[in-house]
């Protein structure tokens, strides 16, 4: 079973519903939203592997969502969906931190595979934040117990 946590955001209510159904048959855990505010708000009560973000939604556009993602500081990568005139927009999000992006219409095989790419990215770069982590408590251990914050003088 492949297990991944899957936020799919698009203003398309038919594609969300479709693309999920399709996703979910192949094994990922899909959670689909309509638009930007509410991707925002499902990553701040969620953990998720991958977002697919649509570009062109109304309201908080995709470009401003993926901001708004980034600045979650999370371990989340976000794949970009973008119709077929709006590469430069898709090229600007992956300049601002987005995995990849694929135009729209793209086949259920295309967005498994770019998912799939995401999650691998998602989970070295943990990996190598735990390194560092690791790294940092081994080389000065006594720093590392600020972490814990300081306990009060008697």
């Amino acid at each position: 079973m492949i297990d991944f946590k899957v936020l799919l955001v698009d203003d398309e209510i038919v594609f969300t519903e479709n693309m999920s159904s399709l996703l979910t048959t192949r094994g990922y855990q899909v959670t689909a939203v309509n638009n930007g505010e509410s991707a925002i708000q499902a990553l701040e009560e969620k953990e998720f592997d991958v977002v697919v973000l649509d570009l062109k939604m109304p309201g908080m556009d995709g470009i401003t969502t993926l901001k708004e993602i980034k600045k979650l500081g999370l371990f989340t990568e976000t794949l970009i969906l973008t119709g077929h005139g709006a590469v430069d927009s898709a090229l600007e999000a992956v300049k601002l931190g987005a995995y990849d992006y694929l135009t729209k219409p793209c086949s259920i095989e295309e967005l498994t595979e770019k998912i799939e790419a995401a999650q691998k990215k998602k989970v070295t770069e943990e990996q190598k934040d735990l390194d560092k982590k690791i790294r940092k408590v081994v080389e000065s251990p006594k720093d590392a117990f600020s972490l814990f914050g300081k306990k009060k003088k008697k």
